[in-house]
């Protein structure tokens, strides 16, 4: 009760003290214990220098806020390649007369044997062991009481926090105890994407400063003809970020000894972003109700989230959806360094009866049921879902299956017990090889999978006909952010990835894959076994609707024609609905059906026109809608369906930087603008802006209404923190207008 009385301030600051408290005690206690050991002759450490910045340049981690830090900066570092450190001592070094030992220990209980324990003896002027193995070599600028070195890092070596022990000794006197000095410095070694030795090795440059070095991008959302790249700032050199997402590996149980393998890290890092077992980072939410929280849609960036989560007490944060959960781990996983990009699978499904297929009910009226005749068919197809991609090799695997490995924090069923996804080779989804590590079925399924619309039929036996296999209706495009490629304006960024999940749709290796993944499921055999024979010599084509500017009116039409030589009666149905991004549907905005009798070889329409005033208010986050028809030829029993996904276009976020020039700790403005489109004042604003290196992330509430047709605009100062080339994010909301968001790239000039 006390806990939720006072607060989670209260409850980090009593952490804090215990935490404070319990080092002090163990440095004391170390002291005397060390005080109260025999003399032995041996030099004594005075203290130890870590080279932080320099070693920072060669390991290509100068952008980590941790090195910057003023008061206590921490080494960041790469394994699979050496780094400096010097130990200065009470007296001269000599390399004949003293003994020196350096122990580098990792998690709880540091072991050799488990690889948690790297033991170096400070011997040769040369590196003399193998690159598995912990070495060092005295460095000429060595002299008097400083011993330099330079320490190799096994390219194998686990990943997270480390802590240096110093022994010292005689070299005359092998057999008697060894003086300790314990360093406090929290020292971060990270995967090395650079070294051809480390598992998470990239070759090509560009692409490790896209995936590994960029801490900007875009998360795609959207309808798959409409898609739009949501700008996000990832932010992982920001000094929250990199304790966090080794507190991760913590939280969702990697063992010590496994922390130096990818692919148990990125298992790890999706269970952990997620709040669904052991507290982490971000909690789901996809009804609509987030007052309790913040919306997914008003983030727009990790780095804010990520500072919540630790000043909250490392309670979940309210509220993410999978673009959010993906961020965020496209976040950690760089600040880790794996390689890692963020993927949209537009039209993405979710089977749960392990078929392979997508299967939608109708009634005889065109209705979906919900849950199937039974009640326990929930297959979805979401209209977007983002996931990532990780690029290691596979040494669980046979050879040929490295390279890109899909995961995802926002799983939608249990693996391990646990809701967590992947990694899962990519080149095996393509192939159709469901059957390897780690949970092949289900992310095929997800781009693959054919999708089945069942009609009730009191002639069939269990009382549903197929009336529609469609093999090319999911997984319609995967996106990501091109390498080397920044839009802010547009969409000329993004890159189409699906041919690394599956072959081109309708050739003969895109079927063999399918087929290959058929026979590993007797279930899917079962629905693949439905055949028909009904006459088909009425054609339909139901008209994509391309784009909708809010507040225009849209129309359904489908295109119907004969190819018979008889006239046919011919029943239609058009159904328009709201939804989420998910496939849940919201609100049912309009309806129409109709009868009529097409002639031999005829040509007819069916449309249905939806005004503003009749969908707007039924919309929901993403603005999403869809449309079903169905049609049925009263001769032949031949009957059709088809169905359209599409969202409303809202207005872009135009941001301007007020000054010409903008320079590090000059004080600068950047103003916020965009028409309001609506004939409805914008009520309860807020704006969400996010720039990496330029300033702390912001949650700003606007106290004005923005009148119908009218502008919006706000001015924000800032100082900018780091030169170089910049971006600002920002993201506007309020109850009538949300997700209206923009980018902004800005050069920032180092101090005059």
């Amino acid at each position: 009760m006390a806990t939720n009385r006072v607060g989670a301030d209260y409850n980090n600051w009593i952490n804090g003290l215990r935490a404070n408290y319990a080092r002090d005690l163990r440095r004391r206690n170390e002291v005397e214990e060390e005080a109260e050991k025999p003399a032995t002759g041996a030099n004594k450490v005075e203290r130890v220098h870590w080279y932080i910045k320099p070693n920072a340049q060669n390991h290509k981690t100068i952008k980590y806020d941790l090195i910057h830090d003023k008061e206590n900066p921490k080494p960041v570092l790469r394994r699979g390649q050496p780094f400096y450190l010097a130990v200065r001592f009470t007296e001269n070094f000599d390399l004949e007369k003293d003994r020196v030992v350096l122990n580098f220990k990792f998690g709880h209980k540091p072991s050799v044997s488990k690889g948690t324990l790297g033991i170096v003896a400070v011997k040769n002027d040369k590196f003399t062991l193998t690159k598995d193995e912990w070495d060092c070599r005295v460095d000429p600028g060595t002299r008097n009481k400083d011993l330099v070195v330079q320490v190799y890092v096994p390219a194998s070596a686990c990943v997270g926090i480390y802590h240096l022990e110093v022994l010292t000794g005689l070299q005359s006197e092998p057999e008697k105890p060894m003086r300790h000095y314990k360093d406090e410095t929290d020292c971060y070694i990270l995967f090395n994407p650079w070294s051809r030795d480390d598992a998470v090795f990239m070759e090509d440059e560009a692409k490790r400063e896209e995936y590994v070095m960029n801490d900007q991008g875009k998360v795609y959302v959207g309808a798959y003809r409409r898609s739009r790249g949501r700008p996000w700032a990832f932010g992982q050199f920001d000094d929250v970020v990199l304790p966090v997402a080794v507190y991760l590996l913590e939280i969702s149980r990697v063992a010590d000894p496994e922390r130096g393998n990818p692919v148990k890290v990125v298992r790890g890092v999706s269970a952990g972003v997620n709040s669904s077992d052991d507290e982490g980072v971000l909690e789901g939410r996809w009804d609509g109700e987030y007052s309790d929280g913040v919306a997914p849609y008003q983030w727009s960036g990790s780095v804010r989230i990520l500072e919540q989560y630790v000043t909250s007490g490392y309670r979940p944060v309210k509220y993410g959806q999978c673009w959010v959960f993906s961020a965020l781990v496209t976040t950690v996983c760089r600040a880790l360094g794996i390689p890692c990009r963020s993927v949209t699978n537009f039209v993405s499904a979710h089977d749960t009866n392990s078929s392979l297929t997508i299967d939608k009910f109708f009634d005889k009226q065109g209705e979906e049921i919900e849950g199937g005749p039974d009640g326990e068919n929930w297959d979805s197809i979401w209209n977007f879902h983002v996931w990532n991609d990780v690029w290691m090799t596979r040494n669980d695997l046979p050879p040929g299956y490295g390279g890109w490995q899909a995961i995802d924090s926002t799983p939608q069923e249990e693996s391990d017990h646990k809701m967590q996804c992947g990694p899962v080779s990519l080149v095996a989804v393509r192939r159709g090889d469901i059957g390897l590590s780690y949970d092949a079925p289900f992310v095929f399924a997800e781009v693959n999978a054919d999708v089945i619309h069942w009609g009730e039929d009191k002639e069939s036996e269990w009382g549903w006909s197929r009336m529609k296999l469609n093999k090319y209706h999911v997984g319609r495009s995967i996106l990501t952010k091109s390498v080397g490629k920044d839009d802010d304006a547009g969409q000329d960024d993004q890159e189409d990835v699906v041919e690394e999940y599956k072959n081109k749709e309708g050739t003969t290796a895109e079927r063999l894959a399918i087929h290959n993944a058929i026979r590993g499921s007797a279930r899917a055999r079962q629905y693949y076994n439905f055949k028909s024979d009904v006459k088909e010599d009425v054609v339909f084509d139901l008209i994509d609707i391309d784009k909708i500017i809010v507040g225009q009116p849209f129309q359904v039409k489908v295109v119907v024609r004969s190819e018979a030589d008889e006239p046919r009666t011919v029943t239609a149905f058009l159904n328009a609905r709201s939804l989420y991004y998910t496939g849940v549907s919201v609100s049912h905005i309009k309806k129409a059906e109709g009868k009529f009798v097409l002639e031999p070889k005829g040509t007819q329409e069916v449309a249905m026109t939806v005004q503003y005033s009749e969908y707007w208010a039924k919309l929901v986050e993403q603005c999403m809608m869809k449309i079903y028809s169905i049609c049925r030829v009263e001769e032949t029993g031949q009957t059709w369906t088809d169905e359209d996904d599409f969202n409303v276009e809202k207005p872009t976020l135009n941001i301007q930087m007020t000054d010409n020039e903008v320079r590090v700790r000059k004080s600068c403005e950047a103003t916020f603008s965009f028409t309001n489109p609506l004939d409805v004042p914008l009520t309860d604003c807020k704006l969400s802006v996010d720039g990496a290196g330029l300033m702390r992330p912001r949650a700003i509430t606007i106290k004005q209404d923005v009148a119908p047709q009218a502008e919006f605009s706000h001015t924000i100062r800032f100082l900018p923190r780091i030169h170089g080339q910049r971006k600002i994010i920002a993201t506007f909301n309020s109850k009538e207008l949300f997700d209206v968001n923009g980018s902004k790239t800005v050069e920032v000039l180092k101090q005059e």
